[in-house]
């Protein structure tokens, strides 16, 4: 499953990067699809549709010296994915969550987006996620 999720998330992200792109709603980059994509992809994209201004609000929080207009439009997509996750499936054990948001960044977006993204989830994630065993501490 680790796998899947792992495509999953990676396809997420390049459909709320697609909907960044356009200034469309990621709601409707997922209705334009042609075949919907794997159900975890699809309620990744949904759910930071739906929910995009509870999670900007945590990142706002965190992202110390920049703000999200000022970030790049991936690590935005990133963050926005990685903290809805976070804050609304608790499902997805926490280092999952992060060691997956690091890897994506690292490798899609700037040299300092692995560190900048890592350090940003870990402060929300000591926030919302402080009983799970798997919260860094």
């Amino acid at each position: 499953m680790a796998s899947s999720r792992r495509q999953a998330r990676e396809r997420a992200l390049s459909l709320l990067y697609e909907a960044e792109a356009k200034g469309i709603a990621p709601a409707d980059v997922l209705r334009a699809l042609p075949v919907e994509p794997a159900r975890f992809a699809s309620d990744l994209v949904a759910g930071v549709g739906e929910h995009g201004d509870e999670l900007d609000g945590y990142i706002r929080r965190y992202s110390k010296g920049w703000s999200i207009e000022r970030m790049p439009a991936l690590d935005r997509a990133l963050l926005r994915m990685a903290v809805f996750e976070l804050t609304h499936r608790p499902d997805v054990p926490t280092g999952a969550v992060l060691s997956e948001a690091v890897d994506l960044a690292s490798r899609y977006s700037t040299e300092e987006s692995g560190r900048f993204v890592n350090g940003v989830l870990g402060q929300i994630a000591r926030e919302v996620r402080a009983e799970d065993e798997g919260a860094p501490e």
